[in-house]
C-alpha cells in the first residue's frame, strides 16, 4: 500500500463536483460512484450527461447500441446535438456571453482575448466562410494552427456547420502533414503564416506549402502574414462582420474530428470521433478530473494537434471556464515563464506533464516561490509515467503541498481518460488514482487472466462514449490493433499495476518495457533512480538485445550544468540503480548526452533512441521537436 501526499480536507470533497456527482444519485463517496457505474452503466450515464445539461436540441432514445459488436458501439442512439452549440453558443442563450472563453499569451508578451458571445461570432463568420468555399457537413477540415483563438474557433466552425475537424500539430514536417491531408482527403486547410518559439521565427505556412506540393488541397486558409496567394482568415471573417450563421443540428453518432495518433512505423491512424460521445466525455472529464466550476481559469500546456488540446479546449468551455493558451516555450525568455503565466491569468488549473516538470525543476525552487500562485487549486498531469522526484517536487515545492496533482492517462483513440485521479480521493506519489467514473479497467496477464499487485496489459472491458468509431479508411487495422488481442476486449498498449488498496499506476508504453532475465521493468523505474542523484536532471532507458539476459539496458542522461561524467559518477548512478532495483537491473552503459528526442509536450521519444541504437529505421520522427537530438545518441553508440 502506497502512503499518500495529498489528503483532501473536508471543505474539498464537500465541494468537489465529483461530490455534486455523487449526490445527484443519493451517493455519498466518490468510491461509490464508481461502483455505481460499473454496476448500472446507462443508467449512469442516461443521468450523467443529462446532470452535465449540454443543451441536446433532441434527446437520445437508447443509451448504448452494442448490436454490431463492442468495438462499434453506438452511444446516445437518436439524440441531435451540435457540439460546438452545447461549447459555446448555449453560454450566450443562459447570459454569460460576456464571460471571457479564451486568454491567449503569445510569446512575445502580447495578450488576445475572447468572450464568448465574441468566440461565437467569429465561429459563425469563419463557418459562413468555409461554406463559401464549399465545405458541407462531412468535408474534412485540417487546422494546422497553435493554440490560440484561431485554432479554437476553426476547431468549433468545422463542428458548427457539421464538418470534420482534422487537427495538425503546428511544428510537423512537411511529409507528416501532407500524409495526413492525403489520408482523410482534407477540403480546406487553416495554417498559420509565422509562429515563434524561442524568439525564431517558425515558418508554418511554408511547411503547409510543401505538403499541398505534395498532397493538394482544394482551398487554405492563412492566419496572419502578408501577399501569400492563400485566402487570408481576418479578411475572410471580416466579409462576414454583423452576418448570422446557423448551426446545424447533427446525430450523436455525427463525426467531428478525426485526431491522428503516430505509430512506430506505418502511416499514423486518424482515430474518428463524434459529436455526441466526445462532448460527453470531455464535459465530464473537466468537471470531474480538473474539477472546473465557471469562474475557473485553466491552461494545458499542449497543441490542438495533441489529443490534449480539443481535452482543455472542449472540457473547459462545456463547464462554462476560460480556457488560457501559450503559444511559446515554457522556459523562455524567463526560465519562469510558466510560473509568471499562472500569476499573471489567474490559472486556478494547470496541466503539465513528468518531463517538462523536470526540465523546469532543473532550474530551482526559487522561481516558482518568486511567482504568486495563489489563484492555482489544481495540477494535471499527463504524457508519461512519472518519477518520484520531479512529482514530489511540483507537489510540494511548487504547490506548497497544498493542492493535489491529477494525473491521467488515456490516449487519441480512447477520446479520453481511462485512469485518472480526483481531488477527494487520497493520492500516492505518481498514482493514477482509480479508472474515472464510466470505465471499466483490468490488468491482464499474458493469458487474460486479471491481476492485482503485478504489472500487466491495461484493457477496458466495456463501451465507453468517447471511443474512437474505428480508423479512418481502416476498419479492419482498427479492430486488428486494439480489440483482437484479449477477443473484443480493448488492449491498450500501457503497462499498469492495480493495488490490492484500489490504487492504479502505469509503467510505460508496453513496446518500451524492458525484459531483464524474464524480469518485466518500465524504463520510468530506471530513469527515476537516476534522476535520484543531484547531478543528473533528465535520463532515458532503453533495453537492446543481449545474448544471456535477453535484453541489457542502456541509459542517457543529461547533466546539471558544471556536471562532468567521469568513473566516480558513473559507478555512482550505476549503483543507485543497482540499489532501486536490484543487482540483476544494473545498467551495461550510461553514457552522458546534451539533450534527448522529444516532442513539444517534452515526452521522451524512447523508441527513437532504441532504433538508434539499433541502427534500425526509427519510424515516425514527425512529432519531435528536435530530431537533432538523436545525432548525439548515434555519437554515443559509435563511442562505446
Amino acid at each position: 500500500m502506497s502512503t499518500p501526499l495529498w489528503v483532501p480536507d473536508a471543505d474539498t470533497i464537500d465541494q468537489a463536483q465529483s461530490t455534486q456527482l455523487a449526490r445527484h444519485f443519493g451517493l455519498a463517496t466518490y468510491e461509490e460512484l464508481l461502483a455505481f457505474s460499473l454496476a448500472e452503466p446507462e443508467r449512469f450515464w442516461d443521468e450523467t450527461t443529462k446532470w452535465l445539461d449540454l443543451d441536446w436540441q433532441t434527446p437520445w432514445a437508447q443509451v448504448r447500441d452494442s448490436s454490431d459488436g463492442m468495438a462499434w458501439t453506438r452511444w446516445f442512439v437518436g439524440g441531435r446535438l451540435n457540439l460546438a452549440w452545447s461549447c459555446v453558443g448555449r453560454h450566450l442563450a443562459a447570459g454569460r456571453g460576456d464571460h471571457l472563453a479564451v486568454i491567449v499569451e503569445h510569446e512575445d508578451g502580447s495578450v488576445e482575448t475572447r468572450t464568448f458571445a465574441e468566440l461565437w461570432d467569429e465561429i459563425g463568420r469563419l463557418a459562413l466562410a468555409l461554406r463559401l468555399l464549399g465545405v458541407g457537413a462531412g468535408d474534412r477540415v485540417a487546422v494546422v494552427l497553435p493554440m490560440g483563438i484561431e485554432a479554437t474557433a476553426a476547431i468549433y466552425a468545422a463542428a458548427r456547420i457539421g464538418a470534420i475537424a482534422v487537427p495538425i500539430f503546428s511544428g510537423f514536417s512537411a511529409a507528416a502533414i501532407a500524409a495526413r491531408f492525403a489520408d482523410c482527403t482534407v477540403k480546406v486547410v487553416i495554417a498559420q503564416d509565422v509562429s515563434y518559439r524561442r524568439g525564431r521565427e517558425v515558418a508554418v505556412r511554408a511547411t503547409v506549402e510543401e505538403a499541398l506540393a505534395i498532397s493538394p488541397v482544394e482551398h487554405a486558409i492563412i492566419v496572419g502574414g502578408g501577399d501569400h496567394g492563400h485566402a487570408d482568415y481576418h479578411a475572410l471573417i471580416s466579409a462576414h462582420d454583423g452576418a448570422d450563421c446557423d448551426t446545424v443540428w447533427v446525430d450523436s453518432e455525427h463525426p467531428v474530428f478525426i485526431c491522428y495518433t503516430s505509430g512506430t512505423t506505418g502511416k499514423p491512424k486518424g482515430a474518428i470521433h463524434v459529436h455526441g460521445g466526445l462532448l460527453v466525455k470531455l464535459a465530464l472529464e473537466g468537471r470531474l478530473c480538473a474539477d472546473l466550476r465557471p469562474d475557473d481559469r485553466a491552461m494545458w500546456f499542449t497543441d490542438m494537434g495533441w489529443i490534449m488540446g480539443p481535452w482543455i479546449t472542449i472540457g473547459a468551455h462545456a463547464a462554462g471556464v476560460t480556457m488560457v493558451c501559450f503559444d511559446g516555450a515554457p522556459d523562455w525568455p524567463d526560465p519562469a515563464r510558466l510560473w509568471q503565466l499562472v500569476e499573471r491569468h489567474r490559472l486556478t488549473f494547470l496541466g503539465v506533464s513528468p518531463s517538462l516538470t523536470r526540465a523546469l525543476q532543473a532550474h530551482g525552487d526559487a522561481l516558482p516561490r518568486a511567482s504568486d500562485l495563489s489563484s492555482l487549486r489544481v495540477f494535471g498531469s499527463t504524457g508519461e509515467p512519472w518519477n518520484p522526484e520531479p512529482y514530489t517536487w511540483l507537489f510540494e515545492t511548487v504547490g506548497g503541498s497544498t493542492r493535489p496533482i491529477i494525473n491521467i492517462s488515456g490516449g487519441t483513440e480512447v477520446g479520453a481518460i481511462i485512469l485518472g485521479c480526483d481531488v477527494t480521493l487520497p493520492l500516492a506519489a505518481c498514482s493514477l488514482g482509480r479508472p474515472l467514473p464510466g470505465m471499466d479497467v483490468d490488468v491482464f496477464d499474458p493469458d487474460g487472466n486479471s491481476l492485482t499487485d503485478e504489472v500487466g496489459e491495461l484493457v477496458i472491458r466495456a463501451p465507453w462514449p468517447s471511443m474512437t468509431r474505428g480508423l479512418w479508411n481502416a476498419p479492419d487495422r482498427y479492430v486488428e490493433s486494439y480489440w483482437t488481442r484479449y477477443g473484443g476486449i480493448w488492449t491498450h498498449g500501457d503497462w499498469a499495476t492495480h493495488e490490492q488498496d484500489g490504487a492504479w499506476f502505469l509503467h510505460g508504453r508496453s513496446d518500451d518495457t524492458l525484459n531483464i532475465a524474464g524480469k518485466r521493468v518500465g524504463p520510468a523505474e530506471f530513469e527515476s533512480a537516476l534522476v535520484s542523484d543531484p547531478s543528473v536532471t533528465e535520463a532515458c532507458a532503453v533495453g537492446v538485445p543481449h545474448p544471456i539476459k535477453g535484453e541489457a539496458v542502456h541509459c542517457f542522461v543529461v547533466l546539471a550544468a558544471g556536471t562532468e561524467f567521469d568513473d566516480d559518477l558513473n559507478a555512482r548512478l550505476r549503483g543507485a540503480v543497482e540499489r532501486e532495483l536490484g543487482p540483476a537491473f544494473r545498467p551495461d552503459r550510461i553514457a552522458p548526452v546534451s539533450e534527448l528526442p522529444k516532442t513539444r509536450s517534452q515526452k521522451i521519444v524512447r523508441r527513437a533512441v532504441r532504433a538508434v541504437l539499433l541502427d534500425q529505421d526509427p519510424g515516425d520522427l514527425s512529432t519531435l521537436e528536435n530530431p537533432s537530438a538523436l545525432d548525439a545518441i548515434r555519437a554515443a553508440r559509435r563511442g562505446a
